[in-house]
């Protein structure tokens, strides 16, 4: 028969490799982040796993200042992401925001320049024909 304090020491070596496991995710997730609002949410998810890591030796140990630590880590962490959230509000726009203006106005740029092609002349060819060669371009008038 399996003994509580057997179970216990597994279940505290189950907990330990599943906060180890989901700190290199998240670590993962801060580097590879394509904009900011991600990596502050994963500096936040460090927070909470390090909390984690704080209670689980806490229950280990058997010490209850480990709680008031995870507490005080936690308020700490909490308004850190605050002071980023702020932050992220104050700059204005964000790099989606940024690429997204990009993408509609080299829409817009396309639709502008196949228009004017088009009214160019009266069959919607270009006025010029292109003949590449030797790595140049040559513009000739169209006949």
């Amino acid at each position: 028969m399996i003994s509580v304090a057997t179970i216990f020491v597994s279940a505290v070596n189950l907990a330990l490799g599943i906060l180890c496991l989901s700190f290199l995710i998240t670590i993962y997730r801060i580097v590879k982040g394509p904009t900011l609002p991600d990596r502050i949410l994963g500096l936040d998810m460090l927070v909470a796993i390090a909390i984690g890591f704080i209670a689980v030796i806490g229950i280990k140990t058997g010490y209850t200042l480990y709680v008031d630590v995870a507490i005080a880590l936690g308020l700490v962490g909490f308004l850190a992401t605050v002071a980023f959230a702020r932050f992220v509000l104050s700059r204005g726009k964000t790099e989606d925001d940024i690429l997204a203006e990009a993408r509609q106005a080299a829409s817009i740029a396309r639709r502008e320049a196949k228009a004017r092609s088009k009214a160019a002349t009266p069959d919607g060819k270009p006025d010029v024909v292109v003949h590449p060669g030797a790595g140049q371009t040559a513009k000739e008038p169209r006949q």
